[in-house]
């Protein structure tokens, strides 16, 4: 596919090149053979140079001239057919150029030519996103928005419009293939050495799994993320070492009784886990008594399985209880009916959710549910990101969105790969250290969901720490997480874990002392991401903030302090 382009121009153009050549050899061998005659009336044939001369200038119509002497009538009549005879070639050859140039396959050619060469000089790390949906579009923004690059493939046409459509801080290459063939992958940088990690999000498990295979086959070491929908694709994925798989729905039902027994954690959960620079969120919290489920799909199932876990009584509503393999009480109907709802106990339930594939029923169903119990506490899917506004309008409790729940998953495993070792652990946690934590985090966030970044003391990532630490240096957490230039003010980040040796210490204080090899797990915001880099880069600036000392760095400062001392020149005795 690297040479699809020249194999088809010479295909598409055979046939017109071949007419091209056999009428300028006609008209070129035809007037060689025309008798001619000298001014002074001797015979004379004109060579193959001059014949070809002339038929070149006069074939195209740029212009006709006799030469070297004037034609006889034969020769008139020759160079008369061969000027039809050459128009009319090159007429045929410009009108299979122009089609050559509207054919589909061709500009689709060109243009994976392109992207191809757009990919071959990149020279950062990238991602490739295999789908570009609802969540694909999500992740592709949220990496661009903090200058990463990323490579999308899809098989919709329509999908590689819409990327192109989107005004984006950095350039996307984004490919119309089907990502399930292992060359289309190679042709988006699978085997790139820039190529970081790959991320399957199509809506198909079965090309999630043959994407995620074909990458840990043909690029080890790569991070493979993948999307899937149901359990048994999920342990499918991961049986062949998929760094992360996320399904949504089973995401979602696990927050949902997180936020009804703990619902702190429930909130550092959804904070650390959100897209980041997107409005904090503060959810009421869900009640634990008893819940409507209307419609038994994959969110239905996951949900009345976990709450049923928790002890919390569920009443199912769906359409084809049968063919859809409800339990046994099910109530039949959609939810969108007043009656089906009543039949329910709409009147004594403490919650409802709209968990069927329409969002129009979903919407439907809230509203009905609000004009018979209005205290009722309501929680619907939303199935389409084009539907938020009017989800929005509706004043639902506790939206799902599984588009924003699969790319908040991937993008925490992608920038912090501590985040879910430590979440984990936190859960262990007692309900007041997690409030507090809660806390702590809602004061760094200053009102947007943070930054999780995950920071490994080594040479490349914090230089100056290590030359430190060679000269037998302490360097402790406080010397990097306050302010470059005011090293009493802190910076708005949380260390919220530190991991040596594969151990991992959770909140470690701001006197603990790195080592070579640490890795610490951070969130704040992006300013202090971006403030973090100066003391781990500049040796200057982390003697500063771990003594107070401030060295100057121009030449004559540095001149004048040693000879002065600290304090700076000595005042001079007027005269």
């Amino acid at each position: 596919m690297t040479n699809a382009v020249v194999p088809l121009i010479l295909r598409r153009m055979r046939m017109p090149l071949l007419v091209l050549i056999s009428a300028y050899a006609i008209a070129v061998v035809g007037l060689t053979l025309m008798p001619g005659q000298t001014p002074d009336g001797e015979p004379w044939r004109m060579d193959f140079f001059h014949a070809f001369y002339v038929v070149t200038y006069t074939a195209p119509t740029i212009g006709f001239g006799e030469i070297p002497y004037e034609f006889t009538g034969a020769q008139r009549l020759w160079v008369t057919f061969s000027i039809y005879l050459t128009v009319l070639s090159w007429l045929y050859a410009v009108g299979t150029i122009i089609a050559l140039i509207q054919d589909p396959s061709f500009r689709g050619a060109m243009k994976r030519g392109r992207l191809r060469r757009a990919v071959r000089q990149m020279s950062e790390p990238f991602y490739i996103v295999c789908g570009y949906g609802d969540t694909g579009g999500l992740l592709v923004r949220a990496l661009t928005e903090h200058r990463r690059r990323a490579v999308v493939v899809d098989h919709r046409e329509s999908a590689i419009h819409s990327l192109e459509l989107r005004d984006l801080k950095v350039h996307v290459p984004g490919f119309h293939l089907d990502a399930e063939h292992p060359e289309n992958l190679d042709t988006a940088g699978l085997r790139h050495r820039w190529c970081a990690g790959i991320i399957a999000v199509t809506d198909s498990d079965h090309a999630n799994l043959k994407v995620a295979l074909t990458s840990k086959l043909l690029n080890p070491g790569m991070t493979v993320v993948a999307r899937s929908q149901t359990a048994a694709g999920a342990a499918n994925i991961a049986s062949f070492g998929t760094d992360s798989v996320v399904n949504a729905y089973d995401a979602f039902a696990d927050r949902l009784v997180l936020a009804i027994r703990t619902p702190d954690m429930h909130r550092i959960l959804d904070w650390l886990t959100g897209i980041p620079a997107t409005p904090l969120r503060e959810r009421p919290q869900p009640p634990a008594g008893t819940w409507i489920i209307c419609g038994y799909g994959r969110l239905g199932r996951a949900v009345c399985r976990d709450l049923a876990r928790q002890g919390i009584r569920t009443v199912l509503v769906d359409e084809d209880p049968v063919g859809n393999g409800c339990p046994p009480d099910t109530i039949p109907g959609k939810g969108t009916e007043a009656h089906t709802l009543r039949a329910a106990g709409i009147d004594r339930a403490s919650a409802l959710l709209a968990a069927t594939d329409d969002d129009a029923d979903n919407l439907s169903i809230v509203m009905t549910a609000r004009q018979i119990n209005d205290t009722i506490y309501l929680a619907a899917r939303e199935n389409e990101l084009s539907s938020k506004p009017l989800y929005q309008e509706a004043g639902i409790d506790l939206l799902v969105e599984p588009s924003y729940i699969l790319a908040s998953r991937i993008l925490s495993v992608l920038n912090a790969p501590l985040l879910e070792d430590f979440l984990a652990q936190a859960r262990a946690r007692d309900k007041d250290w997690q409030h507090r934590l809660m806390g702590h985090i809602r004061a760094v966030a200053c009102g947007t969901t943070p930054e999780t970044w995950t920071l490994r003391v080594s040479r490349n990532r914090a230089p100056a720490v290590l030359r430190a630490l060679d000269r037998d240096r302490p360097v402790t957490l406080a010397g990097i997480t306050h302010h470059p230039r005011d090293r009493r003010r802190p910076l708005d980040c949380i260390a919220l874990a530190l991991v040596r040796e594969g151990e991992m210490t959770l909140l470690p204080g701001p006197e603990t002392a790195l080592a070579s090899g640490d890795r610490i797990l951070f969130c704040g915001s992006s300013r202090a991401l971006g403030l973090m880099r100066v003391p781990l880069q500049h040796d200057r600036n982390l003697h500063y903030m771990l003594t107070g000392e401030s060295h100057p760095d121009s030449g004559i400062w540095r001149f004048l302090a040693r000879r002065h001392g600290p304090d700076g020149p000595a005042p001079t005795r007027p005269r």
